[in-house]
This record gives C-alpha cells, sequence and structure tokens, in this order.
C-alpha cells in the first residue's frame, strides 16, 4: 500500500490542527482512503515559533513556493489564506507542476477559482477546497455530489460565525454592537481587526464558492452585493422578536430570468424558518433542488478541528483517487452569468426610525412611502413624551430593493428623523 506524499504550507490554527488530525487517526484514515498519508514537508513564517502538533520526521522548508517543486510529494496543503501573493503562487505551481492541491483558503477561490480549476483540469490533478465553506459542515461535497443529479434553484446561509455570534448576544442580552463585539473578541471567535466579518467579506467569499457549485458558475465576487452588521442596534433584535423574528446576516444566491443575484445582508428571519434558530458561533446552509426539495446543514464552521476534518476529507479523496470536477461541472463549461443585482428583489421590508414625536411624523413617513407606491402592514411607535426623540417601526407590504433605496434616500432627509434609518429585507 504506497503512501501519498503531502506537504503543508501554513501552521497557524488550521494548519496544526491538520497535522494532528493526521497523526492521532493515521490508521484510520489509511483504511478509509486505501493508502497512507505521511507528511513529507512543512513551511510557515517563523520556524522557531512554538505550536501544538509534533513536526518529528518532516522536512521544514522556508519558501512555500519550494514545496511545488519536491519530487518526493504528490498533494499540496495550502493554509496559509489570502487571496493573492503566497497562497495564489503556490496554487499555480503546485497544479502546473502535476500536484494535487488541497485548500481552506475562501478568498482564493472566490477570486480564482475558474482560473485554478481550468489548470487543474489541464494537468490532471485534483483542486480541493472543502474547507473553504462553512469549517467542518461538508457542503462542498453535498452540493458538488450528493445533489449532482438536482438543478438547484437557490442558496442560502449563515456563513460566518463571528457575526452569528454578535447578533445572537446583542438579541439574548441586549449587549450594544461593540461590547458583543469586544466581547467575542475575549472569547477568540473574533479577530483584533474584524472588518472582514463584521462588514460581511467573509461571507462573500463563501457565497461566491457556493453560487458557483449550485449553478455551474464561475466563481464572481466582484458581482456579490455587500451590506455589513455594523449598523444593526440591540432595538432592532428586539423589534425583530415582537415581530416574530431574529436578525441574521444572510448569504442569498439566486438565478432571476437567466442573471445570478448574490447578496449577503443582515435581514429579519421569521422564528418558524429553520435558519432563525441558529445561534452563537454556528453556521448554517440551505439548499433547495428541484427532486431533493430543501436541504439545511449546521454545524461549527471555525476553530482548529472542525476545519481540520475538511481537509482531511479532501486528502482522504485524493488518496482514493476520487476527482470530481471542482465545482461539480469541468471548466470549460462553467458558465459567466450577468450579474441581477439585488433592486428588483422583492419582498417585505422593516424600517426603523429614530424620531423627534411631532405631530405629523407619522403622516410625512407615510406620504414618502405612499409616492413609491408601497404600503404599510404593520407600524410601531414608542415615544415618552411629545418634542422626545422614540422609535418608529415598519413593516411594509411586498416591495423592491430600489423602491427601498429610494425611500431611505428620502427618510434620512426628514429634520424629525434623528438617527440613520435601519432598513432590512425580511427573508421568507
Amino acid at each position: 500500500m504506497s503512501d501519498l506524499r503531502i506537504a503543508i504550507a501554513g501552521l497557524g490554527t488550521v494548519g496544526g490542527g491538520t497535522v494532528r488530525l493526521l497523526r492521532a487517526n493515521a490508521a484510520l484514515i489509511a483504511a478509509r482512503a486505501g493508502k497512507s498519508v505521511s507528511i513529507k514537508a512543512v513551511s510557515a513564517r517563523d520556524k522557531k515559533k512554538k505550536r501544538d502538533c509534533d513536526l518529528s520526521g518532516i522536512d521544514w522548508v522556508d519558501a512555500p513556493i519550494a514545496l511545488a517543486k519536491r519530487d518526493d510529494v504528490d498533494a499540496v496543503v495550502e493554509l496559509m489564506g489570502g487571496a493573492e501573493g503566497a497562497a495564489r503562487d503556490l496554487a499555480e505551481a503546485a497544479l502546473a507542476n502535476g500536484k494535487h492541491f488541497i485548500t481552506a483558503n475562501k478568498a482564493l477561490i472566490a477570486a480564482h477559482g475558474g482560473a485554478l480549476a481550468r489548470l487543474a483540469e489541464k494537468n490532471k490533478v485534483h483542486l480541493a477546497f472543502e474547507a473553504s465553506v462553512a469549517g467542518g459542515i461538508p457542503i462542498i461535497k453535498t452540493m458538488r455530489e450528493s445533489l449532482a443529479g438536482n438543478r438547484m434553484t437557490i442558496v442560502r446561509g449563515i456563513l460566518n460565525g463571528t457575526c452569528n455570534y454578535i447578533l445572537t448576544r446583542m438579541g439574548q442580552s441586549q449587549l450594544a454592537f461593540a461590547d458583543a463585539l469586544k466581547e467575542a473578541q475575549q472569547k477568540g471567535f473574533a479577530e483584533a481587526d474584524p472588518s472582514a466579518d463584521i462588514d460581511g467579506h467573509d461571507a462573500a467569499n463563501k457565497l461566491a464558492i457556493l453560487a458557483a457549485l449550485a449553478f455551474g458558475a464561475e466563481p464572481d465576487l466582484k458581482s456579490v452585493e455587500v451590506e455589513g452588521i455594523r449598523n444593526i442596534a440591540p432595538a432592532d433584535l428586539t423589534f425583530a422578536e415582537e415581530l416574530g423574528c431574529r436578525v441574521r446576516l444572510i448569504g442569498i444566491a439566486r438565478l432571476v430570468d437567466g442573471k445570478l443575484e448574490q447578496g449577503v445582508r443582515p435581514v429579519l428571519v421569521p422564528k418558524s424558518l429553520p435558519l432563525a434558530q441558529v445561534s452563537g458561533v454556528l453556521n448554517a446552509v440551505m439548499v433547495h433542488g428541484d427532486f431533493v426539495g430543501d436541504l439545511m446543514l449546521e454545524g461549527s464552521a471555525a476553530g482548529a478541528d472542525p476545519t481540520a476534518s475538511s481537509v482531511v476529507s479532501d486528502i482522504i479523496d485524493v488518496a482514493r483517487g476520487n476527482m470530481p470536477f471542482a465545482f461539480g461541472v469541468s471548466a470549460a463549461a462553467l458558465k459567466k452569468f450577468a450579474p441581477a443585482g439585488m433592486a428588483q428583489h422583492a419582498g417585505r421590508y422593516y424600517i426603523r426610525l429614530q424620531v423627534v414625536d411631532k405631530p405629523g411624523v407619522v403622516a410625512d413617513i407615510s406620504a414618502i412611502l405612499r409616492d413609491e407606491a408601497i404600503s404599510m402592514e404593520a407600524l410601531i411607535q414608542r415615544s415618552r413624551s411629545i418634542d422626545e426623540p422614540g422609535p418608529v417601526v415598519i413593516v411594509t407590504h411586498e416591495t423592491n430593493a430600489e423602491a427601498m433605496r429610494r425611500v431611505f434616500e428620502k427618510l434620512a432627509s426628514v429634520k424629525t428623523v434623528i438617527e440613520k434609518p435601519c432598513v432590512m429585507p425580511i427573508e421568507e
């Protein structure tokens, strides 16, 4: 039984977890893969750094790119991160040199997945990225292989554990956004610089990959419309509960009249829907297939062990010789859809305004909605006394995002509206 010989670039949280898993479950992995897996070489920034994994008997290489040129390596595992620079150089060199390439790097696949898939097929090697979306949740294989006979019509999900934790804590304990973020950082759920998470860009990378798998599309990160959670207030979580909903950062991709709609944004999710029940740092992805119907996968999506689990699943696939098309169809068949944009997305909307309670305020707001042919389904007004600020919450009947954009601009210019309006779709 011959070995699958691998090299690992990046020994951070996921890299260390991958080494530990490969060593701890070596016999089990060999039995399931049909051959043993041996780590021939590793590379990371600091050789002297103390790491929680055993690197004995493994060669150390200072330059990651050198891993792609070793004769004793069959597959390169990239766990460094980043869409450009060393990660992209290593991916291209490994595939060009006829080595399988396994990565957890969502930014790399979202930005260059199509080109890398073409390079992999040209050189008859595997491009694998199960760990790039939702950590330990096996959503890539589920969509690409288990649902291969289905025409998928929509994919949506909670794709960022940091944001989900923050929104959960804001709702549970009425924490301000800044306090919930600080708590997430203290618990290790958020980075020192959390902007990629809280501004929605991490989720956008993952959504671009899921959309490519669902629709046989060239990954198109640039067309993902992104809105983060910085402007969500505790009051929004409270009013959402009152309306029978929860606030979640949701990524949604679907085909609309032959165009691809992709967006990441905070939405109100009715509590009757499964995504509303996903709390804390958990992720979940829902897919609708024309024959299978609705499926949802939920689980741990961050940290060393869940992500290493997905990395090793790809390693086992390579060892078995299981090499499906990276995005479910051949790279040559990947389509380049025109972006649909979210402007015509139809649905109900939630609007929260902080207003000075003067006579005629609600009438002014109603007139703005009337001028855009938007009717109100519900209105909640709270104030202590005349001339003091208080919230006004409106739930609209069905309208579209473009009309709501115009309403937002008009409401923001009303003198009695003293804070930036909060507007969120209700996802149904």
